[in-house]
């Protein structure tokens, strides 16, 4: 059975709490894959970054996953990237923003991800990771 951010869950009894060793790797299933390309492709010449801890063991993996999700919606998209800086500002999945309000391809991207359960807060820019995209997505640790 998967839970809302597509990982298969691990077996044990109901309400049993799972150490973070054994969550599963974190992932988009083909079908959130195709949904986010529907989505975005309404936002056309977007300029996006991907940023990812590399403490994170499933971070590059994941930050993979929406490259090819941008890539496929013809955004101009500053490849995945580690960023050490990531480590104490943000947790999870971090949309990084130059300016106070959200770009709308941003906040569709959000929204979207809401579908499935997968939260990711909004942050400015403090640590030049948009460089010169709109805005950066920042991949760190669950």
């Amino acid at each position: 059975m998967q839970d809302a951010s597509g990982n298969a869950g691990r077996g044990g009894w109901p309400g049993q709490a799972s150490a973070a060793a054994e969550r599963s790797p974190r992932r988009l299933t083909t079908h959130q894959k195709a949904v986010l390309i529907q989505v975005l492709l309404a936002f056309p010449e977007e300029t996006v970054a991907v940023r990812y801890l590399t403490s994170a063991s499933d971070a590059l993996n994941y930050a993979d996953d929406f490259s090819t999700i941008f890539k496929a919606v013809n955004w101009t998209v500053v490849s995945a990237e580690p960023a050490e800086d990531l480590a104490h500002c943000f947790s999870g999945l971090t949309i990084v923003v130059r300016e106070e309000k959200l770009p709308p391809s941003a906040e569709a991207l959000r929204d979207a991800l809401r579908i499935y359960g997968i939260e990711a807060e909004v942050a400015r820019d403090r640590s030049n990771l948009c460089g010169a995209s709109n805005f950066a997505l920042a991949v760190t640790q669950p």
